[in-house]
């Protein structure tokens, strides 16, 4: 279903054996919650919180959405969620371990999208939030556009009658 990714970059279905993994790397990626002025436990308790709602809000907004393990060398690194429309191919979340991020692995991730998108054909569409430039950044250069925005994000999609799609480039 996902078009082909780079050498030692594989992408399989979430399974309930991966329910540690998926809840560390939700710890690993909310930076942001550690640098609240407060008890650790509370800090803790705020993390696995929002942890539950966003699997909920995720469940809620998209019924039918696919999640997946990114692995690298058969080695969990990253999770995916997605979700087929009938209009659109929607990444809902991409996240890497700190370990495993600027290495190339989101682009090789999305082009591989851009690949299925392009297949479908539908838009490839994702939310990324105001302030995480560098993310803007990449999907600009893989050639996504703003097309709306809120107050906390912006809609970026991909055509993919207006892209050619070179792997690994």
């Amino acid at each position: 279903m996902i078009g082909p990714l780079p050498a030692g970059l594989a992408i399989r279905p979430e399974r309930s054996a991966d329910k540690g993994f998926v809840e560390n790397l939700y710890r690993a990626t909310r930076e942001d919650l550690r640098l609240i002025d407060a008890e650790p436990d509370f800090i803790e308790s705020l993390i696995e919180m929002q942890f539950k709602a966003q699997r909920q809000g995720y469940g809620d907004q998209h019924p039918n959405a696919m999640y997946f393990i990114v692995e690298s060398h058969n080695e969990a690194i990253g999770r995916l969620a997605l979700a087929m429309g009938a209009n659109e191919v929607r990444i809902i979340d991409l996240a890497f371990l700190p370990a495993a991020r600027g290495k190339g692995y989101g682009k090789g991730v999305i082009q591989a999208l851009q690949m299925t998108a392009q297949k479908v054909p539908a838009p490839l569409t994702l939310l990324v939030m105001h302030g995480n430039v560098q993310a803007a950044r990449l999907y600009m250069s893989l050639g996504f556009r703003a097309e709306q925005q809120n107050d906390t994000h912006v809609l970026m999609v991909w055509y993919p009658q207006a892209e050619k799609i070179i792997v690994g480039a």
